[in-house]
């Protein structure tokens, strides 16, 4: 079924008219590795996770089978450490404190941690995130920090408001020539973000099903 799932939004990516390279992250937080393993014996290579313990168990299973992992969560101050030792890519930093951190426990044998700076596009108050107006500064203090490489933005719109806030990230990064990163869209609206110059795109209900929390 997996296998069957990735294949359905796999066409409904190839259905848009895009010139991006697009990456699907399958997002596998609560998903068993027998659930992985049969996503990567389809060919599945990056996955999304959100909670650190349960993440970590994942990743050490799968150690030297090249999958590519990209924490999605939200950052407490004392999960960093973990998360520059196990990570390929954080998709979630909104605090100068939390890329200063991941920075300073990077393992430089590791290579740079790819990081993208989560933006609030719609200034939601229930939304972790750095308001728009806010992100030239937080630009220029992260990317000024050694182990990280910041490659762009993520973003969770508001889902009525989803085209209009695509399109002002789009605008966003435009700002930024060197950036290749635009980490936005999921199960409900991948069309709509990719169109928007998304290329890496976040499904996990669409590839593993629904989720059960039992």
């Amino acid at each position: 079924m997996i296998s069957d799932n990735l294949k359905q939004v796999k066409s409904r990516i190839d259905s848009v008219q895009f010139s991006q390279k697009v990456e699907l992250i399958a997002v596998s937080k609560t998903r068993s590795t027998a659930e992985i393993q049969e996503a990567v014996d389809a060919g599945q290579v990056h996955f999304g996770e959100n909670y650190l313990q349960e993440s970590i168990e994942k990743i050490n299973f799968f150690k030297g089978s090249g999958l590519i992992w990209h924490f999605i969560g939200p950052i407490q101050s004392n999960k960093t450490s973990s998360i520059a030792d196990n990570f390929d890519w954080v998709h979630s930093v909104d605090r100068i404190k939390v890329a200063r951190r991941l920075s300073d426990q990077r393992n430089p044998a590791l290579g740079a941690l790819n990081i993208l700076i989560q933006v609030n596009v719609d200034r939601e108050e229930s939304k972790s995130g750095v308001e728009i107006q806010n992100v030239e500064e937080i630009v220029m203090e992260i990317e000024s920090l050694p182990n990280i490489c910041l490659r762009g933005f993520m973003t969770i719109p508001r889902p009525e408001n989803s085209k209009n806030s695509f399109a002002e990230m789009k605008h966003l990064i435009s700002k930024y020539p060197n950036f290749d990163s635009l980490s936005m869209g999921m199960s409900s609206d991948l069309e709509v973000a990719i169109e928007h110059g998304a290329n890496l795109v976040r499904v996990g209900t669409d590839i593993f099903g629904q989720r059960s929390y039992n």
